[in-house]
């Protein structure tokens, strides 16, 4: 299973000093997390994409770009990239170029994110936020996996004998998860492509974790992908810990109190009763998330963010010792030895898709262009003919 760590990018004051970073250190100390948490032998970091105050990650492939080259193992990751707002084609040739430069130790996350005014910032239209998502997901899996793409939709101009470019590394995509908190038609989406379906819970009930991941699994197991357990499901979480319980509640508490995602509003003790927030001791941050598979069955990956509110950078390097040296071991040796045979530890590797895709390779010749390589549907949901593609062509 793996285990990481995920960035909003917030720009926030510290309430116990009133002190608030710039843009550039924040950014800096978002590269200082990410190679700490390498260091420290963790599993992924991922970046948010927001284009507005007080978020500072608006160029995630820059990011990752960098590094890339300034760390060794730990994959590399959106928790958001804007499928809704970003074009598909830009999309296609950013992460194939992120995919090269990294080696395949890359992932992304799509998402319609959090901020309503970013749609008419891009041209686009809030109210398609769905369509768009489903549109254009769709063209980006033609760019990546046809080397010449002729394609025609409602959100942007018709593409002629277009190739996007570099192709991805070794012929095969990157991985994709899709990320909701609210919508089945996106858990819906994650499952028709047997793509990866990440449930940011960090401000839900699990009750609602539960239905969403369920329903998700459910739609896994009819496209034919696999059972239901062996669906690939990644949770968001958040925690922040010391050796002793109320030293954790007493630092943080400020630090909640005043956040602008959720200060001033339910108290820390109402809010870690309702969420997957956990304030407390190493032990009680391994008693709540091992628990988890009971709520949602075996998954594969869990991201915490602990970078956020004010919090000063040698604090959060703190947490991610905390988190790497005694939550995370303790984590694997809960949850692994009762995951099921054939249920997967973690999502594909590069090189896995890679084999994967070389073993298949014959099977798959001659698939029909904009259509699923397993259900043999197009994304609108109606099986594709080779005679109805030749036509559209």
């Amino acid at each position: 299973m793996q285990f990481g760590i995920f960035s909003v990018s917030d720009v926030t004051t510290d309430p116990t000093t009133g002190r608030i970073p710039d843009d550039t250190e924040r950014v800096r100390s978002m590269l200082a997390i990410a190679q700490h948490a390498d260091e420290a032998g963790l599993d992924v970091f991922a970046t948010g994409e927001h284009h507005n105050p007080p978020f500072v990650a608006s160029s995630p492939t820059t990011m990752l770009g960098y590094l890339a080259a300034s760390t060794k193992n730990i994959v590399l990751s959106t928790a958001t990239t804007l499928i809704t707002t970003n074009d598909p084609v830009k999309i296609a040739e950013d992460y194939a170029m992120l995919q090269v430069l990294s080696n395949g130790r890359m992932d992304l996350m799509m998402g319609r994110g959090n901020t309503g005014p970013v749609y008419p910032w891009f041209g686009k239209d809030i109210r398609q936020g769905i369509n768009l998502a489903i549109e254009n997901y769709a063209l980006l899996r033609r760019l990546w996996e046809e080397d010449v793409v002729d394609w025609q939709g409602k959100f942007r101009t018709p593409l002629q004998g277009f190739t996007a470019t570099p192709r991805p590394l070794d012929g095969v995509p990157p991985f994709v998860w899709h990320g909701s908190i609210r919508s089945p038609e996106i858990a819906e989406q994650a499952a028709y492509y047997g793509d990866g379906f990440f449930h940011n819970n960090i401000f839900w009930p699990m009750s609602h974790t539960t239905r969403m991941v369920q329903y998700y699994r459910q739609r896994f197991e009819h496209y034919g992908h696999g059972r239901a357990d062996q669906a690939i499901v990644g949770l968001g979480g958040q925690f922040f810990a010391r050796k002793n319980s109320q030293d954790a509640w007493n630092e943080f508490r400020p630090y909640f109190d005043n956040a602008p995602v959720y200060g001033h509003g339910p108290s820390m003790e109402e809010f870690t009763a309702e969420t997957p927030l956990t304030v407390g001791s190493p032990q009680q941050i391994i008693d709540r998330y091992a628990a988890m598979r009971e709520h949602v069955g075996d998954y594969q990956r869990q991201l915490f963010l602990i970078d956020h509110a004010g919090l000063p950078l040698k604090t959060v390097l703190e947490q991610i010792d905390i988190l790497a040296e005694e939550i995370v071991p303790a984590l694997r040796k809960e949850m692994e030895p009762h995951r099921p045979d054939g249920v997967p530890s973690g999502p594909p590797s590069h090189a896995e898709r890679v084999a994967a895709a070389r073993a298949s390779g014959a099977e798959h010749q001659g698939h029909v262009a904009g259509e699923d390589r397993w259900t043999g549907k197009s994304p609108a949901g109606e099986t594709v003919t080779e005679s109805e593609t030749s036509a559209e062509r």
